[in-house]
């Protein structure tokens, strides 16, 4: 549904999945329920006929605590057709802030276009006096239709600030401050109507996605007295990968050692990140658990990527057949 704007306006394609930002509250309850469509969330942005032609994509109405591979799969699906069409500037995509960086990460690793792709949310729901879904909306907006957009992947777009999809993390479970891009800072700000960056575009490596179907990766947090039981039971579930969130640099103790290696001779892909919020993660320390040995039994490590990155990035080249060095690459870039 296009708006009736002036036809010189840009034209931004809205895709909304749902979230906070689609939420009020259910009078019986007093709970937050989804309850806004895309019409609502545009009808809720003053002045936005002045800013740009809106079309809009009613994706789905769901907290992003539903979202998960298969929905992320058809989604980019949506996101890559409408962006190549030749009159759309870019996308916006409205999502719950729960899940909202794996989404933006997936998108960021899938999409093949140069055209802005922007995740926009809300930490307080419709029914809050203070509801910040409106500006949020409007501020992923003027991102993007802004010129300086293209070529910087997937941008998340929160209480002002533009961040990338790489280094974005939720931090706070309802400040409308809660994301946050740790050591690597923001991308920019939308300040007085006017969009500003700091820094040049990134070089950007897609995967390409090759199917509909993802391989099956968990997440195993390692912790004092952990005994390894969580890695064995994943591998006897059927992953084909298995993301260890370790300690520090990416140490585990003995017990967990001795299930990853058991899982490499499995033909089980592990990857080591790290519970601790910055930092990279790499084979530092030679006890038995520590980085190296990891390394040595045939661990890959992720960088600076968090673990719920890691395992999109791992189920992605997994499906794309990259081999352990390739993958190890990918995760150093």
């Amino acid at each position: 549904m296009l708006q009736a704007v002036r036809p010189s306006l840009p034209v931004c394609q809205l895709i909304a999945t749902g979230g906070t930002i689609a939420m009020r509250k259910d009078p019986s309850s007093g709970a937050a329920v989804p309850a806004l469509s895309g019409e609502d969330l545009i009808a809720a942005v003053p002045g936005l006929e002045g800013l740009a032609a809106v079309e809009l994509l009613n994706f789905s109405n769901v907290p992003s605590d539903y979202m998960d591979p298969t929905r992320w799969v058809a989604l980019g699906r949506v996101v890559e057709r409408e962006l190549q069409r030749p009159g759309i500037a870019g996308a916006v995509i409205s999502h719950g802030t729960d899940t909202l960086e794996e989404a933006a990460w997936f998108l960021d690793q899938t999409l093949e276009t140069d055209k802005p792709a922007v995740i926009v949310g809300a930490q307080r729901n419709a029914s809050e006096p203070d509801f910040d879904g409106p500006r949020n909306l409007e501020a992923g907006i003027r991102t993007c239709i802004a010129s300086a957009a293209r070529g910087r992947g997937v941008l998340v777009v929160m209480n002002d600030s533009i961040h990338s999809a790489r280094h974005v993390t939720k931090s706070h479970t309802s400040a409308v401050q809660a994301f946050e891009s740790g050591e690597a800072g923001i991308e920019g700000l939308v300040e007085g109507g006017q969009v500003h960056f700091y820094r040049p575009a990134a070089n950007r490596k897609p995967i390409p996605l090759r199917s509909e179907l993802l391989p099956r990766v968990d997440i195993v947090p390692m912790y004092a007295g952990a005994d390894g039981s969580h890695v064995q039971s994943a591998v006897q579930s059927g992953a084909k990968g298995v993301i260890i969130e370790a300690l520090g640099l990416g140490n585990v103790n003995m017990d967990m050692y001795a299930a990853i290696v058991e899982a490499i001779r499995a033909q089980v892909v592990v990857v080591i990140a790290s519970r601790c919020g910055r930092g990279r993660v790499r084979p530092a320390y030679g006890f038995e658990g520590g980085g190296h040995s990891l390394h040595e039994a045939g661990a890959l490590f992720a960088g600076d990527l968090s673990a719920r990155k890691a395992r999109i990035s791992t189920m992605l080249a997994l499906q794309a057949a990259m081999a352990p060095a390739e993958m190890q690459a990918h995760f150093n870039s």
